[in-house]
């Protein structure tokens, strides 16, 4: 079972800048895929980015431009960078690890909060 350690959500003013880490316990095998999804109240949860092990990302087309994603492999950690905030960014923020052989894992999700 891969663990996943979850960083740095929270409150911030529209038009300001958080980061967002991710680690997981397991190797690179099992986080072929790293990615960030969110959920508002009401609403499914969406994908925000992804990004495979040799760096290839996707972005929602809400986020593009604004959010960037990373990997750090010999850390096992993905990074959300989130800049020029909205209100509407605001949700509860989850990492995604899925392995090589398909299998997926959620971290517990932590709250962002975009409002002045």
């Amino acid at each position: 079972q891969v663990q996943l350690v979850e960083s740095g959500g929270g409150l911030v003013q529209p038009g300001g800048s958080l980061r967002l880490s991710c680690t997981t316990s397991g190797s690179i095998f099992s986080s072929y895929i790293m990615g960030w999804y969110r959920q508002s109240p009401g609403k499914q949860r969406e994908l925000v980015a992804t990004i495979t092990s040799g760096g290839s990302t996707n972005y929602a087309d809400s986020v593009k431009g604004r959010f960037t994603i990373s990997r750090d492999n010999a850390k096992n950690t993905v990074y959300l960078q989130m800049n020029s905030l909205k209100p509407e960014d605001t949700a509860v923020y989850y990492c995604n690890t899925v392995s090589a052989i398909g299998s997926s894992s959620w971290g517990q999700g932590m709250q962002v909060t975009v409002s002045s």
